[in-house]
């Protein structure tokens, strides 16, 4: 029998048209397709939870799934708007339901602070493009998470916020110098949610368009020296995507097989689908 998903779009309305606009795809869609490309029979409804006009399962009706994936999104976690608020609360609400969960990026930040941890603006800055030597802890490298995935590997990512404490006797799984919670599985209620800060449902191609989606801040905080160097980067990225044999741009941006091969870059993905939804 094919497993049903509620897959959560973090971003909101603007945000949304902003990654139309920056020829990206939209967060849902991502997680559609990394989805379907580990489970080809899954169902899955995408959903808005920012979106004051969506109607959200809740009770009884998040039961019907068999688990919620959530994607990233250009809102700031700690802030108290509605848009913010609405989907804390649907984050409680699929705790409360039994239903484990999977994510990215906001994710993490949604899982942790539901769950009674703390978030906040990221003190070392912005990590954008690729984070770098992601290195696993002990509690990482024995978690079913990160079953055949290398102690320290490299992962897209895009963020200015970060967790600043997970709730209480939850470990960190992994960490690197500019993110010092780069993973973790929360528990609220006997409910699992498993979580990374960077992002496996990225491509080369996601990148370059949320470069472009960044590109005044990326300039001014020193990412890149101006709009001409953002260019060959965005550039270089779609052409490796095209080709991705072109070891010579693989080689000038450090990339390799961590964030190339999709078997690995997802690989997360697929553990936890192994190991939560499919025993």
């Amino acid at each position: 029998m094919s497993k049903r998903f509620l897959i959560l779009d973090g971003y909101d309305a603007p945000g949304r048209a902003a990654l139309e606009q920056a020829h990206c795809t939209l967060a849902g869609s991502l997680y559609l397709n990394m989805l379907t490309a580990a489970l080809p029979d899954a169902q899955a409804d995408i959903l808005h939870p920012a979106d004051a006009t969506t109607t959200m399962p809740s009770g009884a009706g998040l039961g019907d799934y068999d688990a919620v994936l959530w994607t990233g999104s250009s809102l700031t976690i700690y802030h108290t708007t509605p848009q913010v608020t609405r989907q804390v609360e649907l984050a409680r609400a699929v705790y409360e339901a039994g239903v484990p969960s999977f994510g990215s990026c906001w994710a993490l930040q949604m899982a942790s602070l539901a769950a009674g941890g703390t978030c906040r603006l990221n003190p070392k800055g912005r990590e954008f493009g690729i984070a770098r030597k992601i290195s696993l802890t002990d509690a990482g490298k024995s978690h079913a998470l990160y079953r055949g995935k290398p102690a320290c590997f490299d992962g897209f990512t895009s963020h200015f916020d970060d967790v600043e404490a997970l709730p209480h006797g939850t470990p960190v799984l992994a960490s690197n110098r500019v993110t010092d919670i780069q993973a973790a599985a929360v528990e609220k209620n006997g409910t699992s949610f498993w979580a990374v800060q960077y992002h496996p449902e990225y491509d080369l191609n996601e990148v370059a368009g949320l470069t472009r989606f960044r590109a005044e801040g990326l300039i001014n905080d020193g990412h890149f020296a101006d709009q001409a160097a953002l260019d060959v980067f965005v550039a270089e990225l779609e052409a490796l995507q095209a080709d991705p044999t072109r070891s010579d741009i693989a080689w000038k941006l450090g990339i390799d097989q961590d964030v190339l091969d999709p078997a690995m870059r997802q690989l997360e993905f697929r553990n936890w689908l192994d190991a939560v939804i499919l025993v």
